[in-house]
């Protein structure tokens, strides 16, 4: 988790700040498990979103622009190249938990309007009832598969796309194939960007297929992660970002972005992405069983 920054991506004007009376003091069932909201014992408007048992968003009460997830402040930087950081945006969230990346961008970019889409039916209600969240048109959030939320989605409607969608500590298969990053590429706008979270541990080789999905599908993808994980040490996030726009992913601002964010990142396009991916193939969807 990053440090914490009051000054940085402030929105503009006032926002009311979610009260506590409601909030539940353990794990509340449903229908895929569990979530829990685990107070920060260091900031007093700081909580986790625990989903299984699993940290799966931080939001700050009195600040929603402030990102603590170091793959979500990675994702930010990508998306603040889009119309320049300027203006609303419309934004697919695959996979919604807290919200907290939906949130920020509400209060950077007023007048966006996002769809996030969560597998259990009864967590974006609770999160609700919890948070502050902007209301529909600006946010929307619907109960179902992301894949199968995804295809209902018209062509051409989406300015981002973003992917967080986990079972656990890992991806599911259906949502990391050539045939799913087609859909992406098809519900987004030209110059649109879809952006990933691959968790991946040593040797990597779940990100480096990721990767050579995403290139086989769009002519322009970038990653950035933390520099030890790209070394092969420990566990965590990959952030890939791909798009039809040349410009985006290789501009010096994206790098200048990349190299100021509070934790050390680094971001890999071109011949260094090239390398990195080496050989790892394109994953698709398992055939389809013959017909009896």
């Amino acid at each position: 988790m990053a440090a914490r920054d009051r000054t940085s991506r402030r929105p503009s004007g006032s926002h009311r700040t979610p009260t506590r009376q409601a909030w539940p003091t353990g794990p509340v069932a449903v229908p895929t498990g569990t979530v829990e909201l685990l107070p920060d014992p260091d900031d007093p408007d700081g909580v986790t979103v625990l989903v299984n048992g699993v940290p799966s968003s931080y939001l700050d009460l009195a600040d929603p622009t402030h990102l603590a997830f170091e793959y979500m402040q990675q994702m930010a930087a990508v998306i603040d190249g889009v119309d320049d950081g300027s203006g609303a945006l419309t934004v697919v969230h695959l996979g919604a938990a807290g919200c907290a990346l939906a949130r920020s961008l509400a209060a950077t970019r007023p007048g966006s309007r996002q769809i996030a889409v969560e597998l259990d039916a009864a967590l974006p209600e609770l999160v609700r009832s919890w948070f502050d969240l902007p209301r529909s048109p600006g946010l929307r959030i619907r109960a179902g598969d992301a894949r199968a939320e995804l295809n209902r989605l018209p062509s051409g409607s989406a300015d981002v796309v973003v992917r967080d969608v986990f079972a656990g500590d890992r991806t599911p298969a259906h949502v990391t194939t050539l045939e799913f990053v087609a859909d992406v590429a098809r519900v987004l706008r030209p110059g649109g960007v879809y952006l990933a979270n691959c968790a991946d541990r040593p040797p990597l080789a779940l990100a480096r297929a990721e990767i050579a999905t995403a290139r086989a599908v769009f002519a322009e993808v970038a990653i950035v992660a933390e520099p030890g994980l790209l070394r092969g040490r420990g566990y965590g996030n990959v952030v890939i970002a791909a798009t039809d726009d040349p410009r985006l992913l290789g501009e010096a601002r994206l790098a200048r972005a990349v190299r100021s964010l509070p934790a050390p990142a680094r971001l890999l396009h071109d011949g260094e992405l090239t390398a990195f991916v080496g050989t790892a193939s394109a994953l698709h969807d398992p055939p389809a069983a013959p017909e009896a």
